[in-house]
C-alpha cells in the first residue's frame, strides 16, 4: 500500500464517521479493503442498536465475515478513523488481519499504543501491523466538533431545566468551551433543598458501581478544573470521581450578594449532594476550603466514607491562631478584590499555559460574578464562637477518636498560605494517618502536581 492509497481509504472511512455523527453516534468510521476494493464498511452504532459492541470496526468485521463466509480475514486491511479500543483490537487480532491503519489517537481508551498496546504483545499467536496518524487531524477535528456540539446542547438543556434566580448570576457557557485538559460532560442539580433553585454543577465520571468514589472538593478561588490532572488517574483505575463546583464558583450559579454565603449553608449543600448521589466507599479529596468544609462531612455519615486524601488544608476550629500566610492572603483579597485568579495560580505553578490560566479565570468574567471570592476569606473561623468553629471542633474529635478509614496527607513545601506546620498539625489530628508527604516543589495548589499524587493515592487506597 502507498501513502496515497492509505489516504484514499481513510477518506472513505471519514465519510462513514460523518454519517455516524449525523445519526447522533460518536463519529467513528471504518472501511475494510481487500485487493484494492471495499469489502465492507462500518460506522459507530451503539446508541441506535442498543449494543455496546457496535463499534465501527466490529460492524465492518461482521459484514465482511458474513460476506465471505469466514471470520478470518487474513488478506484484508482495515482503515478506521480512531485508534481501536481493547475490544476492537482483540477482534481485529482474532480476525487475523495483517494490517490496521487508524487516524486519530485515543488517549483515553486507545489499545494500539496510547493507553495499552495489545498489538505489541509478543506471546499472542498472531501479529498485526499497525499504522496510526493517517489524516489524524481531520479525524480528530470531526470528533472534537461532535463533542463540542454535544456539550453545547447539554448546556442548553441544562439552562432550560434550571432557570436562573433573579438574585444570582450564571457565567456564560461559552467561557467553558474547549478548556485545555477538561473534556468532561457537565452535570447539574437545582432541586436539593439547600440550593433553593440555584444550579450546582458537578463532574461525575466512571462507573456508578466502582469500588471507590473520589469526592474531590476544591477551594477558593479555584473550581473543579483544579482536579483535571488527578481525575484521569482515578478513572483509569476503574473508579468513580465526583467533583462539584461550590455555589459561587466554576459552572455553578453565583449569588450576587456576599452575605448569601455561609459555612453552614455550603456544608449542607455538600451533605445533600452526597445523599442525592448516594455516594459510597468514598475517598474524601480536599484542599483549601474543600477541607474546611469537607472535613466536617464524614462525622454526619461515617458509613459512606472509606478514606481521606488531604492537601494543604485545615480544620478551622477557632481555638488556634490562623497562620500568618492566611492572614496575608485575606488582607490581599480585601485590597485587590479583582485579582487575577489565573495569574495567582501561575505564580506557584509556572508550568501553566496561558490557556490554563484563562480557564481558571473563566468563571469570573466581572466583579459581579466574584461575590464568593470576596466572601470566603472572611468566612474562615477565627475564634471559638465564629460560625463553623464548633462544627470543626466536633469534626476534630471525630477524626481523632472515631475515624476508622485510611488517610493520606500531602503538603506543598512552597505553600505561602498554610505551610507544612499546618498540615503536620492536621496529620496528627487524624487517627491512623500515614506519615505526612511533603512535596518539595509544590505550592498551595497541590492538585497542579496532581498525576504523581493521584497515582500514589490509588496505590495507597486500593486494597
Amino acid at each position: 500500500m502507498t501513502v496515497h492509497d492509505d489516504t484514499h481509504w481513510m477518506r472513505l472511512a471519514l465519510a462513514e464517521a460523518e454519517a455516524a455523527a449525523h445519526a447522533g453516534e460518536v463519529p467513528v468510521g471504518a472501511v475494510l479493503v481487500h485487493e484494492g476494493r471495499v469489502l465492507a464498511t462500518g460506522r459507530n452504532a451503539p446508541v441506535a442498536g442498543h449494543d455496546p459492541t457496535a463499534h465501527a470496526e466490529i460492524v465492518a468485521l461482521r459484514a465482511a465475515a458474513q460476506q465471505r463466509g469466514n471470520y478470518r480475514l487474513e488478506d484484508c486491511t482495515l482503515y478506521v478513523t480512531l485508534e481501536p479500543c481493547a475490544m476492537c483490537s482483540g477482534a481485529l487480532l482474532h480476525a487475523r488481519l495483517p494490517r490496521v491503519v487508524y487516524g486519530a489517537p485515543d488517549p483515553k481508551t486507545g489499545a494500539a499504543g496510547s493507553v495499552v498496546d495489545l498489538f505489541a504483545q509478543p506471546l499472542l499467536n498472531h501479529h498485526t501491523q499497525v499504522q496510526g496518524g493517517v489524516l489524524a487531524q481531520e479525524c480528530g477535528a470531526l470528533l472534537a466538533a461532535f463533542f463540542r456540539t454535544r456539550r453545547s446542547q447539554q448546556r442548553a438543556q441544562a439552562l432550560a431545566a434550571h432557570p436562573l434566580r433573579e438574585d444570582a448570576l450564571r457565567t456564560p457557557a461559552k467561557r467553558f468551551a474547549d478548556l485545555p485538559g477538561y473534556p468532561w460532560a457537565p452535570h447539574y442539580l437545582s432541586d436539593l433543598p439547600a440550593l433553593g433553585g440555584l444550579r450546582l454543577h458537578y463532574l461525575d465520571e466512571g462507573p456508578r458501581a466502582a469500588p471507590l468514589t473520589w469526592l474531590c472538593l476544591h477551594g477558593n478561588p479555584t473550581w473543579s478544573y483544579v482536579y483535571r490532572r488527578m481525575l484521569p488517574v482515578f478513572t483509569q483505575a476503574g473508579h468513580r470521581v465526583v467533583a462539584p463546583d461550590l455555589i459561587g464558583f466554576g459552572q455553578s450559579d453565583k449569588p450576587k450578594k456576599e452575605d448569601a454565603h455561609s459555612f453552614a449553608w455550603h456544608r449542607q449543600v455538600l451533605l445533600e449532594l452526597v445523599q442525592r448521589l448516594d455516594l459510597r466507599n468514598v475517598v474524601l479529596v480536599v484542599q483549601d476550603w474543600g477541607g474546611i468544609l469537607g472535613l466536617t462531612l464524614p462525622m454526619e455519615m461515617p458509613g459512606r466514607f472509606a478514606g481521606l486524601l488531604a492537601m494543604n488544608t485545615l480544620l478551622a476550629t477557632g481555638d488556634a491562631p490562623l497562620s500568618q500566610g492566611f492572614l496575608d492572603w485575606r488582607a490581599m483579597c480585601a485590597r485587590q478584590p479583582l485579582y487575577g485568579v489565573g495569574r495567582l495560580l501561575a505564580r506557584g505553578n509556572p508550568h501553566l499555559s496561558a490557556a490554563e490560566c484563562a480557564a481558571y479565570d473563566a468563571p469570573f468574567p466581572d466583579a459581579g460574578h466574584r461575590a464568593a471570592l470576596r466572601a470566603f476569606p472572611r468566612l474562615v473561623p477565627e475564634h471559638p464562637q465564629a460560625a463553623g468553629a464548633a462544627l470543626a471542633r466536633a469534626a476534630r474529635d471525630f477524626w481523632q477518636h472515631a475515624w476508622t478509614g485510611r488517610s493520606l496527607l500531602f503538603a506543598g513545601a512552597a505553600d505561602p498560605v498554610l505551610g507544612v506546620p499546618v498540615m503536620q498539625q492536621l496529620q496528627q489530628s487524624v487517627r491512623g494517618a500515614a506519615p505526612l508527604v511533603v512535596l518539595p516543589h509544590a505550592g498551595h495548589f497541590v492538585q497542579e502536581q496532581g498525576e504523581p499524587v493521584a497515582r500514589q493515592a490509588v496505590e495507597y487506597f486500593v486494597p
